[in-house]
């Protein structure tokens, strides 16, 4: 086991990571991403040993394009590394009520996952599309395929945090409850950030923030979280690049039954045609663009504003679950990391609760490291890279030892 290599597959909706761990060092030794899948000027980029290379695909690219190509046109120049693979892991966004930790793939996992497409229809049938390709390009790893939860992590909200106010058989009869997302980096950030703070993690309290394509919040107490934002499927709480997050349900029944517009349409415009997308008219859901034309455009100052917005209310909403005992705010994820404008604009008015920028080590933060950005003597604000891809390498190993 002591030169285990382990392939790590995860399809999010609008990228797909894919990457080869070795897990004694927990150092990546080849990893890529493809970006902008449907939409134009796809591309990838990938890294081994100081290689690094980026190719322009063509538009529109699908994640099955996606796989074929990782497969196909990166993974056979590199044979000597492709060989030593002994494990692939997924990232799998819900596992429902049934899988609540990570598990070996067989038939009746498949099918519970699919049984699950119901609450995740955006991410549960292109994790389970990795699943296949790669039992189908790996045939002599077909039975060493895990699956690793995103929903797991949840398992420990409370009741007054997982139950809607809506008749309790709903819940007992259907398993309509929240089960959150992103717990795959909620909980790597959790544990980077004990290391960080010097304190267990039986004793933080702490706020993380999943910013992205898609995007989270999750308050945690005492090492377990108690409350996140994404409910019985990924389309509620923050505003995201395609996803409305939270909203009024009667806005579903006006645009029914007032503009004749069907379920299913709606239900696409809410997943697909929302969010940062939305709110600039149509023309983007990259918040790369947003941020870029924030003071030079009005459908991305107006967009940048209300992510911004939802994000604040959150914090300042969770800073209460933690009975105003936070050890630290945690930013993650492509946005989270990479934009200096969303958390100044999304802490600017959370001074009262003792949050406070350092504005200049917030613009020079570095990428890829983990970095405090507040000022002296004020709560804690940490920007920690997220490192899905070794949870799910370690939890892929552990089910094997």
């Amino acid at each position: 086991m002591s030169k285990t290599l382990v392939l790590v597959l995860n399809c999010g909706s609008s990228s797909l990571k894919f990457s080869i761990l070795n897990t004694i060092s927990k150092k990546k030794i080849f990893f890529g991403t493809f970006e902008r899948l449907y939409l134009l000027k796809s591309f990838v980029t990938w890294e081994c040993d100081h290689d690094k290379k980026k190719i322009i695909l063509n538009d529109y690219e699908s994640h099955e394009q996606a796989l074929t190509f990782m497969v196909k046109n990166i993974f056979t120049k590199y044979k000597n590394i492709i060989n030593r693979i002994k494990f692939i892991g997924h990232r799998v966004v819900h596992g429902g009520c049934d899988l609540t930790r990570s598990y070996i793939i067989n038939d009746n996992i498949i099918q519970i996952i699919k049984k699950n497409i119901v609450f995740a229809p955006s991410h549960n049938p292109l994790n389970l599309l990795g699943i296949h390709l790669s039992m189908k390009y790996f045939p002599n790893l077909s039975k060493n395929n895990v699956a690793v939860f995103d929903t797991a992590f949840y398992n420990t909200l409370p009741e007054s945090a997982y139950l809607y106010a809506i008749p309790y058989y709903l819940y007992k009869d259907y398993n309509i409850r929240r089960y959150g997302a992103h717990g795959i980096s909620h909980s790597y950030v959790l544990q980077q950030a004990s290391k960080i703070l010097d304190k267990s993690i039986q004793s933080l309290n702490i706020i993380t923030c999943h910013l992205g394509g898609g995007s989270s919040i999750s308050a945690i107490v005492n090492g377990r979280c108690v409350d996140t934002s994404m409910g019985l499927t990924p389309l509620e709480g923050l505003v995201m690049g395609t996803r409305s997050g939270n909203l009024d349900p009667s806005i579903i029944f006006f645009m029914n039954d007032v503009l004749n517009i069907p379920i299913n349409t709606i239900q696409d415009i809410l997943i697909n045609k929302s969010g940062i997308l939305g709110l600039t008219n149509g023309i983007t859901s990259d918040f790369r663009y947003v941020e870029k034309n924030y003071y030079s455009e009005n459908e991305s100052y107006r967009a940048v504003n209300v992510f911004c917005y939802s994000l604040s209310k959150y914090i300042s909403s969770y800073a209460s679950v933690l009975f105003g005992k936070i050890d630290a705010v945690i930013f993650t994820g492509g946005i989270g990391e990479n934009s200096f404008l969303v958390r100044k604009l999304a802490l600017l008015n959370l001074k009262f609760l003792g949050l406070e920028l350092d504005d200049s080590l917030n613009q020079d933060y570095v990428l890829h490291k983990s970095s405090f950005i507040n000022k002296k003597s004020t709560i804690p604000i940490l920007v920690i890279p997220t490192n899905e891809d070794l949870v799910i390498a370690e939890e892929t190993i552990q089910l094997f030892s």
